[in-house]
């Protein structure tokens, strides 16, 4: 076929991005399911295995598989070079410690995922790298924080479980002028509804298992940005050992044909539900950046192109209403993750209690009563009726 046409729609670019790097007549790629690769002569393996991410010289180094997946996500989130994980921790952790070492200072948030927190908190003081970690909505807090000695500006928008969002084009004109290395987690967004490589951010890192995944069938991490960088995650990542499996690849390059759709889909019906607890009796607060009380909500038109699937709630009453919300619901699944085809719903203290204490997860904002939802691609109708039947028994 002749080449590809240029400025394709997201939709079309997850669909035949990686066209070239299939060599088959097979319309759905082949898996690559093979942990080591032959070589016509000893001197070509050995060049192999000298270079930088190849593709077939050994899986931890890198797989055809994983070269196609790299290819659609970097050119989704507008970065040179991308580098798949297998887990969304393992993907953070490389990104981060790359380029870090003792006597390093990293700018963190006082909200992130609980296995982010901890990592800033409790494992990088290990390897004697500090971290401040300050509120993401006062952009003032990120230059203030900033020491001699800081590295990394990691932040995390909209945040988990709250819903909060950073001024990202602030903090990364912030890192710019400091010769700071700027990281944000875009795993709430998506690059569906937001890019921050083109806000001036360095490093876009996601949960992939969440939406890029999109089926609740796997596990994987990636981290996006220049092709120097990756390339210095990547010799990281051959130590510390997140590797993905081709099947798992395969599957995340599958869930992906369908990201432009589902996350569309996603974007409104979260939006409806949002609107209609906000109006319910039963509910005290809905953190939501597409709703217009949140405070935030200019700040997300600003720089989101939708505002996501996933919101937090709090309702009324004691800690039992959100049992009895989560009890009487017939289509929502009480489990944890998100950004899956179905809605998920789940006490936050059910994520968080393993990697903050009671009195850490009061001082990130996190109440017992608060509950995360994570909307899947339900019709709009039969989802809000879910949730209706069961705010009568709350």
């Amino acid at each position: 076929m002749s080449g590809r046409p240029e400025n394709l729609g997201l939709q079309t670019r997850v669909l035949h991005e990686a066209d070239s790097l299939n060599d088959t007549y097979a319309v759905t790629a082949p898996i690559w399911q093979s942990t080591t690769f032959s070589a016509a002569t000893p001197e070509q393996l050995a060049e192999l295995g000298a270079s930088v991410h190849p593709t077939v010289f050994y899986t931890r180094y890198g797989n055809p598989t994983h070269k196609q997946v790299e290819t659609v996500i970097a050119a989704l989130e507008g970065g040179e070079a991308a580098l798949v994980a297998s887990s969304g921790m393992g993907a953070i952790f490389a990104a981060v410690m790359t380029g870090l070492q003792s006597g390093d200072h990293v700018v963190a948030q006082t909200n992130h995922y609980s296995a982010t927190a901890k990592l800033f908190r409790d494992l990088l003081p290990r390897w004697g790298i500090s971290s401040t970690l300050v509120d993401q909505a006062n952009t003032e807090a990120f230059s203030a924080a900033i020491q001699p000695q800081t590295k990394l500006i990691y932040i995390e928008s909209p945040s988990n479980p709250l819903l909060r969002l950073t001024d990202i084009q602030a903090v990364a004109e912030l890192g710019r002028s400091k010769q700071i290395r700027t990281m944000i987690d875009n795993t709430f967004a998506t690059p569906v509804n937001q890019l921050p490589l083109s806000l001036g951010i360095d490093v876009v890192v996601h949960s992939a298992t969440k939406f890029l995944g999109g089926h609740h069938d796997l596990t994987a991490g990636v981290v996006v940005g220049s092709g120097s960088y990756i390339a210095e995650v990547w010799d990281f990542s051959i130590i510390s050992g997140s590797i993905l499996g081709p099947f798992d690849s395969w599957l995340l390059l599958r869930g992906l044909k369908t990201l432009g759709l589902r996350v569309e889909q996603q974007n409104r019906n979260a939006l409806a539900l949002a609107q209609f607890l906000e109006r319910h009796p039963k509910v005290e607060t809905v953190n939501y950046p597409g709703l217009e009380s949140h405070p935030q909500h200019l700040l997300a038109r600003r720089q989101m192109k939708g505002f996501g699937g996933v919101m937090s709630v709090v309702l009324k009453g004691d800690q039992s209403a959100a049992a009895r919300l989560i009890n009487s619901l017939k289509l929502a699944k009480c489990a944890v993750s998100l950004g899956g085809v179905d809605t998920l719903i789940v006490p936050a203290v059910t994520m968080w209690g393993h990697q903050h204490s009671a009195e850490q997860r009061r001082a990130a904002g996190i109440s017992d009563g608060l509950v995360r939802i994570s909307v899947g691609i339900e019709d709009e109708k039969d989802l809000i009726a879910d949730f209706d039947q069961a705010l009568e028994g709350v």
